[in-house]
């Protein structure tokens, strides 16, 4: 909340030394620390494109896509993050749900990938990593994809 005040992101932060130079590591410690997922409740299932945020902070970011064990607790780390909510996969991975725009930062423009889901906004960092997650599910033998469709269909026969 800090680094990005009224802004919505995912979960994910800074390589700590307990996380050696495993950027899988830092994903899980950082899920569990900003919204209490611990590591055995997540299969990750694939390494997006890394996204290199240069406007703001000069970073840059490997996300992770994952299957979360269904009836997990979710639960906020208050310091870090306000509020909490998911989007049914499905509207994310619809065509043109994730999409081009532009927003209006102070006297600047910029171009940016939008997501909206009912009164929530996406942009920025959270919208490039939302639009390589939709990258990677759209690609023909998408490992992702496959992965993510294997692990759902699991959940629902057990």
């Amino acid at each position: 909340m800090r680094d990005h005040p009224g802004q919505i992101a995912l979960p994910g932060g800074s390589i700590d030394p307990v996380d050696g130079d495993d950027r899988s590591a830092t994903a899980l410690r950082e899920l569990h620390e900003e919204i209490g997922i611990p590591a055995h409740a997540i299969r990750l299932v694939g390494r997006l494109t890394e996204i290199h945020q240069r406007r703001a902070n000069n970073f840059t970011v490997t996300p992770f896509a994952g299957i979360v064990t269904p009836g997990t607790k979710l639960t906020i780390d208050e310091s870090e993050t306000a509020a909490l909510f998911t989007v049914p996969l499905a509207e994310i991975v619809a065509p043109g749900a994730v999409h081009e725009g532009i927003e209006i930062v102070g006297d600047h423009h910029v171009e940016t990938y939008i997501f909206n889901y009912g009164d929530r906004h996406v942009w920025g960092l959270t919208g490039s990593i939302l639009h390589a997650f939709v990258t990677a599910w759209h690609e023909p033998e998408s490992a992702i994809r496959a992965a993510i469709e294997a692990g759902l269909d699991s959940q629902c026969e057990g």
